[in-house]
């Protein structure tokens, strides 16, 4: 689903487009899609399948360099390592332990694929272009009690 929109959003823009600031303190798209791709490659990748994926957050937000084709292609191999992840996973395997920098929430391997939450922003605007361009941001979560959201994360990784 997510990665078919990516595909869509991003087929009329060259390499130079990707990389463009909307405003001074804004991420590209390219930007975008490199965080997208690592927190996939480190929340499920890494802390799931063992992958053994590095991940360089700063650089998700600094680099602006990469080409298209290995942008988007390294986009693709994530979001495969998720799906194929989820196909792997046993009735015993959801229930396991679970834990990752950044992410002290999700207590089971079922909440890190399902429940992935995102904190409450500090304005109802989208927070990227790419939320605006995939869809309005409060598509596909749910609400929870403490104002996060819940955001199911099949959803995204289902082609």
């Amino acid at each position: 689903m997510i990665q078919a929109k990516v595909h869509e959003l991003t087929a009329p823009l060259s390499t130079g487009q990707l990389w463009i600031l909307p405003y001074p303190y804004g991420n590209s798209i390219g930007n975008l899609i490199l965080h997208l791709t690592g927190n996939l490659n480190n929340y499920i990748g890494t802390q799931i399948a063992g992958t053994g994926y590095i991940r360089h957050r700063d650089l998700e937000f600094s680099d602006s360099g990469k080409p298209k084709d290995e942008l988007l292609r390294n986009f693709d191999r994530a979001i495969e390592t998720v799906v194929s992840t989820l196909a792997k996973q046993s009735d015993d395997d959801w229930a396991a332990p679970y834990s990752a920098e950044l992410e002290s929430e999700a207590k089971n391997r079922f909440n890190a694929f399902f429940a992935l939450r995102r904190p409450r922003l500090p304005s109802r605007r989208p927070n990227h272009l790419l939320a605006k361009g995939i869809g309005s941001a409060n598509q596909g979560h749910k609400r929870v009690n403490d104002g996060s959201y819940a955001w199911p994360l099949a959803v995204i990784s289902v082609r």
